[in-house]
């Protein structure tokens, strides 16, 4: 039997998946490049740690907010 919170996990451990394809399939980078850019953003520390309410936007929002955090760093880095 599965408590509330392992639950609570479940859906978000489907939601960032869903995520991570969706990064993967729309700026056509491999699902394991989509994985690691997840796991090292900041975008995925503020949905784990629920800030915001970020887990309760679209799966397309969150996906595009990676991207741009991606982007962002990038300019940052040249």
């Amino acid at each position: 039997m599965t408590t509330k919170e392992d639950g609570k996990q479940i859906v978000l451990d489907m939601k960032i998946a869903r995520i991570i394809a969706l990064y993967s399939e729309e700026h056509h980078v491999s699902l394991e490049e989509a994985t690691d850019t997840y796991y090292k953003s900041v975008t995925a520390q503020l949905i784990e740690e629920g800030v915001a309410d970020l887990h309760c936007r679209s799966d397309k929002y969150l996906a595009d907010e990676l991207w741009l955090e991606m982007q962002k760093q990038t300019d940052e880095e040249a």
